[in-house]
């Protein structure tokens, strides 16, 4: 099995998110690893992203000849704005979030499991401030797209049911990992993609969850 860098998967990662976006789509993206989906979308494509403090438009992260030190996306880090750009407070953000305006959001999580329950907030023993947005977010979107590293500490993410308290019940509808893209589906976890670095023996033995392996299974992650 292949070795990534940290850096390679969440390339790998944020790039393959960044293909289930349509024309017109407005995307939430959340903190960490969902921010940098916005770095690989086309500039062709007219997506709107959105953050929960306040920003419709989100661009990519800025350099150091465009920082703007007053324009953060979520997770604190400083961003371009897109053309159109428009700023809010929080009360208008989330309740964009809870009113069905966003198309798809982007997440990131700790568990997910073979219902599309998903658990992001808390580690038990770990102090957290609390859930945030992460509740919002994915009952308030049409599309859920968890993006994450396939393990932790060498240990399945993707499970038969998640053993950490959930955040929302049955709402995830597709998860990315630097391995593969999985659907959920009524029937269980579909495997849709495979990364070609990887096999699919390695696939399976770090995925507690059965999957649903089709015959015309792709291998084009991260393409």
């Amino acid at each position: 099995m292949i070795q990534l860098s940290k850096e390679q998967i969440r390339e790998t990662i944020a790039r393959r998110a960044a293909q289930e976006f349509h024309e017109g789509d407005v995307v939430t993206l959340g903190i960490g690893l969902p921010t940098e989906v916005a770095n690989y979308v086309s500039p062709s494509l007219n997506v709107l992203f959105h953050s929960e403090n306040g920003l419709l438009g989100v661009g990519p992260k800025a350099t150091f000849q465009t920082l703007d030190k007053a324009v953060t996306n979520a997770g604190g880090v400083h961003v371009e704005t897109q053309e159109g750009a428009a700023f809010f407070d929080s009360e208008l953000a989330f309740s964009m979030m809870r009113g069905g305006h966003v198309d798809a959001t982007v997440l990131g999580a700790l568990q997910v499991d073979s219902e599309g329950n998903l658990a992001n907030w808390l580690v038990p023993n770990v102090f957290t401030p609390g859930m945030g947005g992460a509740m919002d977010l994915v009952v308030g979107a049409k599309k859920v797209i968890v993006v994450m590293e396939h393990t932790a500490k060498g240990q399945p993410k993707i499970l038969q049911k998640c053993t950490l308290p959930l955040t929302a019940a049955k709402e995830v509808n597709l998860i990315i990992t630097e391995r593969c893209v999985i659907e959920v589906t009524p029937q269980g976890l579909l495997l849709k993609e495979i990364n070609p670095l990887f096999s699919l023996e390695d696939i399976l033995a770090d995925t507690q969850a059965d999957l649903i392996i089709p015959e015309d299974l792709c291998s084009a992650i991260g393409a």
